[in-house]
């Protein structure tokens, strides 16, 4: 079976998706919480920054290896040597890689060649920009499939008093591409939930979900009935385009 979703388009992303994000920092951690996301009902793995910066290709290798049916999301944020991060992922069997707005025009389009050549979904990354919608209107003229309004861990940790969220900016960016658009940083459920009838389907779950967003460990608790509930719950929402 394929799980290849480099030719992704609003039109044919009819159901909402999940996609678990695993910012963990070991494979252990990692295999344990994704087998319990499957099994609760995601559609996406997503191979978090942590866990690429921890384990590197043998991550990538034993998630595919474990889990073949189902798309691969590896966060590299690549800002440089595009060509060559995204072949390397690629090769372990990735199903799509992440490239930073805030890299030249020259490595985007670096790392787009390579998805062709590996039949990748390559996704384009707004955070730090400082206007959110334009990046996003750039990074799809530049040739990416996806793009995703990210709003920094950091940059909300240390600034509470502004409320960010990628909620404020997430309507205009829908409206202004025609490609899918993903909504990650600091969303609780609901919020996460509601993306789908903003027209941003593909929803991540991640921290503080099914990571600890302090440790970066595996989160504690009931994590399968949490996580069954709000795949469901994703399941069962509306899309409403533009």
């Amino acid at each position: 079976m394929s799980t290849s979703i480099r030719g992704l388009r609003r039109d044919t992303l009819t159901r909402p998706l999940v996609q678990i994000s695993l910012d963990l920092t070991s494979n252990d951690d990692a295999l344990r919480t994704a087998a319990i996301a499957v099994e609760a009902g995601a559609d996406w793995i997503e191979v978090g920054t942590p866990l690429i910066l921890a384990e590197g290709l043998h991550a990538v290798r034993a998630l595919r290896k474990e889990f073949p049916k189902h798309p691969l999301i590896v966060d590299l944020k690549t800002m440089d040597g595009g060509y060559l991060e995204a072949q390397m992922m690629g090769d372990a069997g990735a199903d799509a890689v992440i490239v930073m707005g805030r890299a030249h025009d020259a490595t985007i389009e670096r790392v787009i060649e390579a998805g062709a050549e590996f039949d990748m979904l390559i996704m384009g990354d707004d955070l730090g920009a400082d206007d959110r919608v334009r990046e996003c209107v750039r990074l799809e003229s530049l040739g990416v499939g996806m793009v995703i309004h990210h709003i920094g861990y950091d940059h909300r940790g240390m600034h509470p008093e502004l409320g960010l969220t990628p909620l404020t900016d997430l309507p205009a960016i829908v409206a202004a591409t025609t490609v899918p658009v993903q909504a990650v940083g600091g969303l609780s459920i609901e919020q996460a939930v509601s993306c789908t009838g903003i027209g941003a389907p593909v929803v991540v779950f991640g921290a503080p979900l099914a990571i600890d967003g302090d440790s970066f460990n595996a989160a504690g608790g009931d994590l399968l009935w949490a996580l069954t509930d709000a795949c469901a719950r994703v399941h069962a929402a509306e899309i409403h385009y533009p």
